[in-house]
């Protein structure tokens, strides 16, 4: 879950302690100045190691909120506000641009799993948003050569640099931890779902995410959206189409479960003939019922052509 950065490798060699004072005696003789990065010097004093508990407790505790309306800047250095996102799921993870192992694997990890996908949910029913929390260093130029260093270029993914300021209360919201560490940042790995109304849905961990435990929870998402009154014939077979696949965990890949869309065909056959059935028994019995009235019209008829020529008759009769 948490992200050493540049830790040293197992196996890696290790540096005594003698050789590292005779540099810092000879760069200090030539005048030399380190400049300080963020992080103090190891071995002087190695600030403390996140939290893991508290970490998982808060990404925990954000589950059901809805995020604000933060501004951030796009690629290109365009204000961009998250409600631009509202009206569809959001996939969002936090990287930092400075990072060469983890937050790389992560991204590669979390493209493999929108490309496995997209055949199933296209690439116009989500979006996703990698935030860059590393400011300044996170610049939209940064998070512009980091994109194309790792060629993503979906046209749902866009890459977003908060102003410094609003880092502490954008990544609280999202539930995301973080510490500064002498080789860069241990964090949180995490994707966060937001649904359509910007509400966070789902924490998804782990530093590879696979397709299912990305595809699974948009799935559901998607699922649940309401039906529009103007729904399109597309829209239909998109939804049809993401209900009736299922993860093949052997390929990695999303495909179409045909048991499923079979057992769905069958209902709406079986719909569709109880429909026609009891239409063809309402419109029989509207016109029995049509039959029976027009007789009855018939007799009644009858009956009063006939009154008169009696009434005629028995007045003759008196007079005869």
């Amino acid at each position: 879950m948490l992200e050493p950065i540049n830790a040293p490798r197992p196996g890696a060699h290790s540096v005594s302690p003698g050789l590292v004072l005779i540099v810092a005696i000879a760069l200090f003789g030539t005048g030399l100045v380190l400049a300080a990065t963020g992080a103090e010097v190891a071995g002087v004093a190695t600030p403390a190691s996140l939290d893991q508990a508290a970490a998982l407790r808060l990404s925990q505790s954000v589950v059901g909120n809805t995020v604000s309306d933060f501004t951030l800047l796009d690629r290109e250095g365009r204000p961009v506000r998250l409600s631009h996102y509202r009206g569809k799921p959001l996939l969002v993870s936090f990287i930092y641009t400075g990072c060469f192992q983890v937050c790389p694997v992560t991204t590669r990890s979390l493209q493999s799993a929108v490309e496995a996908g997209r055949s199933v949910f296209g690439t116009h029913q989500f979006n996703v948003v990698s935030i860059g929390f590393n400011q300044p260093a996170d610049s939209p130029q940064s998070l512009k050569s980091f994109a194309r260093q790792y060629r993503i270029d979906a046209p749902n993914w866009e890459f977003l640099s908060p102003d410094a300021s609003i880092v502490a209360p954008l990544t609280r919201e999202f539930g995301f931890s973080y510490q500064a560490t002498p080789a860069g940042f241990d964090h949180v790995l995490q994707v966060t779902l937001l649904d359509a109304q910007g509400r966070i849905y789902r924490q998804i961990y782990g530093e590879e995410p696979n397709a299912d435990a990305i595809g699974e929870p948009l799935k559901q998402l998607l699922n649940g959206v309401p039906v529009s009154q103007q729904l399109r014939w597309g829209d239909l077979i998109d939804r049809v189409r993401i209900l009736c696949t299922v993860y093949d965990p052997k390929t990695g890949q999303y495909r179409v479960k045909y048991d499923l869309l079979i057992e769905i065909a069958g209902g709406v056959t079986f719909a569709l003939a109880m429909i026609w059935f009891f239409l063809a028994e309402w419109r029989t019995q509207r016109l029995a019922r049509r039959k029976q009235s027009m007789q009855t019209r018939s007799r009644a008829s009858d009956a009063n052509s006939l009154s008169p020529k009696v009434d005629r008759d028995h007045h003759a009769d008196k007079q005869a």
